[in-house]
């Protein structure tokens, strides 16, 4: 499918739409909670990647897989802990301090790639970690954020480790003459996270109701969004990428303001304006470089 640089950024931002449905649909679940709600989110985006993924990549797609070597098992390790971290900390915390911590990626990459690749990081992009981490500090520093739970935050920050480790394994298979593909990787992240779900889970609770949201979310919000943002990267550039996918928090926040009526607190609105603020003029600025 070839897309043209207007049609790209519009399924970016429909894929960014349905990411940020997580919160406002998880805070109307009657019975499941906690691993439960990992579990069944994961089992069925597996199920509709299994769907997706010979329309999409072909029928051979799943013998492929088995060539992808060692980079593409430690991605779908990395999507499993995105997967869980996010689901969990969402039943800690509020949406607004997940979706804000998560935002870190860019800058925990930068970071990671410096360490384990020897990456350079520019000026701008160490004022943009300041900042931002100026923001995160402001937002957890103190207990007047409403909803505010430090297990919620601890595991809040995995979602960042783990998509960090994520973009440093494929950057690096890249620089080897191997890339990785992200969709099958998201399939083993969802198998992943399945397996590891289920015990915690048992004995599974949720109604009825509960499982349809949840079947939504594999579908809707995990496994449809990925697919659009892998073929959205034919036709932009990565810091367009990375600057588009930002909206999720900006999206998530109102949908759970709107549909669950969680308002953020002052001080997640100003530190995670911060955050924001810092990730969108590096990546701006870094596109306006390379232009």
């Amino acid at each position: 499918m070839k897309l043209t640089h207007g049609r790209a950024v519009g399924l970016m931002l429909v894929a960014t739409l349905l990411w940020s449905t997580a919160g406002v649909v998880t805070r109307h679940l009657e019975q499941a909670r906690s691993f439960e709600v990992t579990f069944w989110r994961s089992f069925f985006t597996v199920l509709s990647l299994l769907v997706i993924l010979p329309l999409a990549k072909g029928l051979g797609v799943f013998g492929r897989m088995r060539h992808g070597g060692a980079a593409l098992w430690l991605s779908g390790l990395c999507w499993a802990g995105m997967f869980t971290f996010f689901m969990l900390a969402l039943t800690l915390t509020t949406v607004a301090n997940v979706l804000v911590t998560m935002a870190l990626v860019p800058l925990f990459t930068a970071l990671a790639t410096r360490i384990f690749l020897g990456h350079q990081i520019g000026r701008r992009t160490w004022g943009a970690i300041v900042v931002a981490g100026c923001g995160i500090g402001y937002m957890y520093g103190t207990h007047l954020a409403e909803g505010f739970s430090l297990a919620g935050t601890v595991v809040a920050l995995g979602v960042p480790i783990s998509g960090a480790a994520n973009w440093t394994i494929t950057q690096h298979s890249h620089a080897q003459g191997k890339n990785v593909d992200l969709i099958p990787a998201v399939l083993i992240g969802g198998v992943l996270s399945s397996v590891i779900t289920l015990p915690l889970a048992w004995p599974l609770q949720a109604s009825g109701h509960d499982v349809l949201l949840l079947a939504g979310l594999g579908l809707f919000q995990l496994a449809v969004p990925c697919v659009l943002a892998v073929a959205c990267t034919q036709a932009l550039k990565a810091p367009e990428v990375a600057l588009l996918g930002l909206l999720e928090v900006i999206f998530g926040i109102l949908l759970a303001w709107l549909g669950a009526g969680e308002v953020p607190g002052p001080n997640v609105l100003v530190g995670g304006s911060l955050v924001i603020a810092a990730l969108v003029a590096n990546e701006v600025w870094a596109w306006r470089s390379r232009a």
